[in-house]
């Protein structure tokens, strides 16, 4: 059996201080810790390149919580066609701008501003956002059945919130113009 290679490695004193914490809570050797943390690297490696660390944090956040779910896109615009065409889709728009009006007295809470939801809301893909300026955005709809719901919800939670606001709309696309944040 071939023995194990031995490398020396520096490290500056934050390194040092997440080092240690890290040995003790695992109580594992200096060695098993980096060998340990050196395969979780390479495997979830594409993850650390190609993933918003604000944006993973985001999904964590909303999923471990249980008030969020992940939903395939075809189901999706499966209900969103559905509720178009019930005969009773305007009681659905009330419910949804009630939710809309709790999640707006949620985000006051925790003093949310304005850039922030439209992130939120972009982590559940409900749209691409693109910052246009500090205050203008334009949120890219993947489909144009999303368009009312997602107005309704930016309308609903921005009021609720204290946020002025103007939404235009273009074919494909959303813009909106933030005119006064309380929260910024």
């Amino acid at each position: 059996m071939k023995l194990p290679e031995r490398v020396t490695i520096a490290l500056d004193e934050g390194t040092v201080e997440l080092f240690k914490k890290a040995k003790k809570e695992l109580r594992v050797s200096q060695s098993e810790l980096m060998r340990e943390a050196l395969k979780f690297y390479c495997k979830y490696k594409t993850l650390f390149e190609s993933i918003d660390e604000e944006k993973v944090h985001t999904y964590v956040e909303m999923l471990s919580s249980g008030e969020h779910i992940i939903i395939d896109i075809d189901h999706w615009l499966l209900f969103l066609n559905f509720i178009e065409s019930h005969h009773e889709k305007e009681k659905f728009w009330e419910l949804h701008r009630d939710v809309c009006q709790a999640h707006a007295e949620q985000f006051k809470y925790r003093q949310y501003y304005a850039e922030y939801i439209l992130k939120r809301l972009e982590a559940c893909n409900l749209f691409t956002l693109r910052k246009d300026s500090e205050t203008s955005f334009t949120l890219v709809l993947g489909h144009d059945i999303t368009r009312k719901f997602i107005k309704t919800e930016l309308e609903e939670i921005f009021v609720g919130m204290g946020i002025k606001m103007d939404i235009k709309e273009d074919l494909a696309k959303l813009r909106v113009r933030v005119l006064q944040d309380l929260n910024r």
